[in-house]
């Protein structure tokens, strides 16, 4: 099989901002009267779209939009400060010549606010696409299927990375090839195991990883000048 294209994950496969938001969105929680530390708000959130979130926080007796405005507040404060980039990420993005996409669970405010402000945005160009462009949030297939079609490509001739469970789902349930990413910043035990569970072709931990797994898998690169 080859592969014309890469769909990414944002938060914590493209930047390295899952402890950032894990923690944002813990401080709101704690304001709000729910005691919360960053490692479980990760457990709990991290990867889900904002329905799921939503639920889980109609079911703790919060506010979920007065809590999403208070977490985004402080996350865009940080942002302002420094937008954290994964390490080696910028040879994955300009050493492959296929087309690229980022599928995130994350709200398009959120990807304006991060990955849009970042040189790592002109790989992207158009294709930047949030959960809010389809009817169904990871684990759903729907975000890998959409931009797959806009990139022009068959789904199962992209390869999907993504950190967490939800987006290993919507890989498989796709059509795609389904990588497993640990991150330099990831901390939850098991987690490993966890992506194989939800049916990772391939784990990978840092890009150079990453990097070297196209390379095998022969996906043409650009002609350095």
């Amino acid at each position: 099989m080859s592969y014309d294209a890469i769909l990414f994950d944002c938060d914590g496969v493209l930047l390295d901002s899952e402890p950032l938001g894990c923690g944002a969105l813990a401080q709101a929680i704690t304001a709000a009267g729910f005691p919360m530390d960053r490692d479980e708000a990760a457990r709990i959130f991290s990867g889900n779209g904002g329905d799921q979130s939503r639920g889980w926080m109609a079911q703790a007796g919060l506010d979920a939009e007065q809590v999403f405005a208070a977490a985004d507040r402080m996350l865009f404060q940080m942002f302002d400060q420094h937008i954290p980039h994964i390490p080696g990420i910028e040879r994955v993005l300009w050493d492959f010549d296929v087309a690229m996409a980022v599928c995130s669970n994350s709200s398009v405010r959120r990807l304006d606010r991060s990955i849009a402000r970042t040189p790592l945005a002109r790989r992207f160009g158009p294709h930047v696409y949030s959960a809010e462009h389809v009817a169904r949030a990871k684990p759903a297939p729907d975000l890998a299927i959409f931009a797959a079609a806009r990139l022009g490509v068959a789904p199962e001739r992209a390869i999907f990375i993504d950190d967490n469970p939800h987006g290993i789902l919507c890989a498989r349930d796709a059509g795609c090839l389904a990588v497993g990413f640990i991150g330099p910043s990831e901390h939850r035990e098991g987690h490993a195991d966890r992506l194989l569970d939800a049916g990772a072709h391939h784990l990978v931990h840092g890009m150079d990883e990453f990097h070297t797994l196209l390379s095998d898998l022969s996906l043409p690169l650009f002609e350095k000048a």
